[in-house]
């Protein structure tokens, strides 16, 4: 069976204070069944930013735009539309990617981030071309990135609160 083209979900998540963009690559088919970003619950993305921030590790979507907009933090993915079968990054063919121009003239970004190779490749074929802005490269949060303990992503993605004490 041939997969079909999907169509990435979610608006970008940002504010007028965001000064920190990640990317991720696309969504999961759980993110899309549970309506929001890193769905999974294996997926380490929610329990990194809440330790590198020192806060409460959040359940709602409501308390997940929180601790984004309180740490400056904007997010979306690379992807807007692609062929994937399953959530599988590996399996990505035919991507689109999004336009990120409305986040980057609406907020001052100063610095941007892809969660793991696949955003890191679509950003930098597709989008860095565009904008001429340089991404940061961090090992993937997904539970299939299993040779990264979670103490070794802090220690990794250390950088994103490292930038947004520079606000």
């Amino acid at each position: 069976m041939i997969p079909a083209t999907q169509h990435h979900p979610f608006e970008p998540l940002f504010d007028e204070k965001s000064s920190i963009l990640i990317l991720g690559s696309f969504p999961s088919i759980k993110s899309r069944e549970t309506g929001f970003y890193y769905g999974h619950p294996q997926n380490r993305f929610w329990r990194v930013i809440a330790s590198l921030f020192s806060a409460p590790l959040p359940h709602t979507v409501d308390e997940k735009r929180a601790l984004l907009s309180s740490s400056h933090i904007a997010l979306w993915d690379s992807i807007a539309s692609c062929t994937i079968s399953g959530s599988s990054d590996s399996s990505i063919k035919n991507a689109i990617p999004n336009d990120i121009s409305m986040i980057l003239s609406a907020a001052p970004i100063r610095s941007i981030f892809c969660n793991g190779q696949a955003s890191f490749r679509c950003y930098n074929r597709y989008i860095f071309p565009c904008i001429d802005i340089p991404a940061t490269c961090l090992p993937s949060t997904s539970a299939a990135n299993a040779s990264w303990s979670f103490e070794r992503l802090i220690e990794a993605w250390k950088i994103i609160y490292i930038q947004s004490k520079h606000d």
